[in-house]
């Protein structure tokens, strides 16, 4: 019976463990020294918030592997010979396989700082970083401030973790602005408006000297770079960024870059040996997406597909069209589409922007300035529906015609009504149109998806 084997018990492992199970008979045996159970790594947020357990981050019970027949080992895998088809995970064990799929995640960058390797200084991305978060920092009597190192999604989500048990955060932010590398200018001026309104210390233009031992060798200070202030705390928090996981393949003959080299059928240069998720890296990159993406939904996709090569029917990973959410704090952001940060703007592409005179409300249309195709949308506190703005991109609708029916791709239009005309005024104004806010009738949008 053909024995595969997948590294990593990540949304992109499990996926293709699933529906490899759904496709075939196959022997499947998931190798993960993070945890004994796959869980929602999206959730450890919540858990350290106290609105979950971390039980209950798993998606499925415990009997599922075995009714599934995955069997799973909790090991770490040093070496992969892929002449001999084997796996060396320590104490002198091998394991043998005949398809070998590598989904081993990312891990936090780490840059060079001095003193990044002290205990007190971490990430947040597996379960080992939650169990040390709540060693360092179960109260505001034993961590009397947290310092935080860039301005992404999770360095947001630690901020907010640390701001639920009343620890005071100062958050370093290299850019002038939060998350300007990848939103306009004016989504992300009322991004840092409400970090500061959650009493969150945001030092933007500021970035990491070095980290400080205190006697018992434990971070007890940073300093910023160019002016040496020195701020005490008790958790350095690394969140800039994430790399692949993805040491233990050098010199494995196996092509790796920042990831693990794989064609549109996330085939590695070496036969039977595949790679998904974080860790992938396309040899050339998929439209305007980037070569590696470190997306949950994008893993899952490469799992699906993944599985339905490995079982016979071999297709190619098809992304479709970009989208993604997240949660700043208490504002819900969701993008479809392409909208690109004010310094990363395509040449041909043009922006509208509405924001709320009072709420933190906003939404950003990216479209052709010569067509006006609608290129995509940024929404922050408004929620929207996937489907139809996928549909309205593959269709390549004009921007009027979105503006004149996006009461059909609000989640809630009970809720929605009273920004429409708001969002609309503003757009005829500044374009000279004369749109009169429609709405199709429930019916004849779901005949036309």
């Amino acid at each position: 019976m053909e024995h595969i084997v997948i590294i990593g018990n990540g949304i992109a492992g499990v996926t293709a463990a699933r529906h490899i199970r759904k496709l075939s008979d196959k022997k499947i045996t998931i190798v993960s020294a993070e945890s004994d159970y796959f869980f929602s790594r999206t959730a450890l947020m919540y858990v350290y918030m106290g609105h979950m357990k971390f039980e209950h981050t798993q998606p499925y019970e415990n009997w599922f592997w075995e009714k599934n027949r995955i069997y799973l080992i909790n090991a770490y895998v040093s070496k992969v010979d892929h002449v001999n088809k084997t796996l060396n995970l320590g104490d002198n064990k091998k394991l043998a396989y005949d398809t070998l799929i590598i989904a081993t995640g990312s891990k936090p960058n780490k840059f060079g700082w001095p003193g990044q390797d002290l205990k007190g200084v971490q990430g947040l991305y597996s379960k080992q970083d939650l169990d040390e978060m709540e060693v360092i920092a179960p109260n505001n009597q034993v961590c009397k401030r947290a310092v935080i190192v860039g301005g992404g999604l999770i360095g947001i989500e630690m901020a907010e973790m640390l701001r639920s048990r009343n620890i005071p955060v100062t958050f370093l932010v290299r850019e002038d602005s939060f998350w300007n590398g990848v939103l306009p200018d004016g989504e992300s001026q009322m991004i840092n408006e409400h970090i500061k309104a959650h009493h969150i210390d945001l030092r933007l233009g500021a970035e990491l000297g070095e980290i400080l031992a205190g006697e018992n060798g434990r971070a007890r200070a940073i300093t910023i770079k160019g002016n040496g202030e020195e701020i005490a705390c008790d958790l350095v928090g690394l969140t800039a960024g994430v790399t692949p996981n993805i040491d233990f393949l050098k010199n494995s003959g196996i092509e790796i870059d920042r990831g693990v080299k794989v064609n549109r059928y996330l085939e590695t240069n070496i036969k039977d040996i595949y790679a998904i998720g974080d860790c992938a890296q396309q040899h050339e990159a998929i439209g305007n997406r980037r070569p590696i993406e470190a997306v949950w939904y994008t893993g899952r996709m490469m799992g699906e597909a993944l599985a339905q090569t490995v079982c016979g029917n071999r297709i190619a990973y098809n992304p479709g069209h970009w989208f993604n959410s997240a949660k700043f704090l208490d504002i819900e952001y969701q993008t479809y589409g392409w909208v690109f940060s004010t310094e990363g703007k395509k040449n041909y592409e043009r922006h509208f922007h509405w924001r709320h005179a009072t709420e933190n409300l906003c939404i950003t249309i990216a479209f052709h300035k010569d067509s006006k195709q609608f290129l995509g949308i940024n929404t922050f506190g408004i929620r929207m529906r996937h489907e139809i703005f996928d549909r309205w991109l593959t269709e390549e609708r004009h921007t009027d015609y979105v503006i004149e029916y996006l009461k059909d791709a609000n989640f809630d239009p009970e809720l929605y009504s009273k920004y429409e005309g708001k969002i609309v005024s503003k757009y005829n104004v500044e374009f000279g149109t004369n749109i009169y806010p429609k709405k199709k009738s429930w019916k004849r949008i779901f005949n036309s998806a």
